[in-house]
Order: C-alpha cells, then sequence, then structure tokens
C-alpha cells in the first residue's frame, strides 16, 4: 500500500479548503474591496471569475477524496490526486495567462495563481510514474500498454 506524502496532503488541503473558503466569500460577497481585482464587478469579470467554479471546486472535490481515501487505505487515492493536481495546475494556468494579457500585474493575485500553477508540478511526475512522492512504487497509470491500448481504442484499431 502507498501513503501519501505529508507536502503532498499539506498542498492539496490548503489548496482545496483554500478553493472553498474563496467560493463561500465570493458567494457571499464577504471579500473585502481592497482586495478585489481591477474591474470586478464588470459584468464580463463576473463571469470570467465565476467560469473559474466548476474547475476549482472539482478540483476540490477529487483532492479530498484523495486525502480522506489515503487515510482509509483507498488504493485509488493516487488517481484522485492527479486529476485534482491537474485541475488545480489548469486553474492556476488560465489565470495567470489572463491576467497576463490583460497586463495587469497584482500580486495579491498573481501570487495564488502562481501557486496553484507551479505547486502540482512537484508532485504529478512521480505520480504519472507509479509512485507517491514519498518515492513508494506502484502500478503506474500510465504505462505504455496502456497508453498504446487507448491510442488504438480512439483510432478506432481495438
Amino acid at each position: 500500500m502507498t501513503t501519501l506524502s505529508r507536502g503532498l496532503r499539506l498542498h492539496l488541503l490548503l489548496t482545496d479548503l483554500g478553493f472553498l473558503a474563496y467560493w463561500t466569500a465570493t458567494a457571499f460577497a464577504w471579500l473585502p474591496s481592497s482586495l478585489l481585482f481591477k474591474d470586478y464587478h464588470d459584468p464580463m469579470m463576473v463571469a470570467w471569475n465565476v467560469s473559474f467554479a466548476p474547475l476549482d471546486l472539482l478540483a476540490s472535490v477529487f483532492g479530498l477524496v484523495a486525502v480522506a481515501g489515503a487515510a482509509r487505505g483507498l488504493r485509488a487515492w493516487p488517481r484522485f490526486a492527479l486529476v485534482s493536481l491537474v485541475l488545480t495546475a489548469c486553474a492556476g494556468l488560465m489565470a495567470i495567462a489572463f491576467w497576463t494579457l490583460r497586463r495587469d500585474f497584482d500580486p495579491t493575485w498573481w501570487l495564488p495563481n502562481l501557486y496553484l500553477l507551479l505547486w502540482p508540478l512537484r508532485y504529478l511526475p512521480a505520480l504519472l510514474r507509479g509512485q507517491d512522492a514519498t518515492g513508494i512504487a506502484r502500478p503506474p497509470l500510465a504505462s505504455p500498454s496502456r497508453l498504446s491500448s487507448l491510442g488504438a481504442c480512439l483510432c478506432g484499431r481495438a
């Protein structure tokens, strides 16, 4: 049985509980105006911001299931962690790309989104290689035979 490393567990909990806190604060308008990004109340910016909710909330669900599953000995916890990390990194990348296109470099929003983009990169290679971040081996999620089977299936050769 593999174990969830302390670092990965900490990052998952911090990020996933942070996502839940952010969306709760957003839903109830609890964020102080000093922390709001530029044009926060513009309808287009509201739509852009809210478009991240499904991505962030799915990342949270998968991440919290991974943490709970690892604590209960669920062998599939790395798959849940992998999905959570990919969704988290995508959310960070999309936000950073947007702020870059707008030429808006506010550290209040850049730093959290850089964190969302970068921390998953520390753990993704080990999860894909079939290890947790402690280096404990387990069956890989993306073995060559699985990838060729997937390719054959997608190309209609299966």
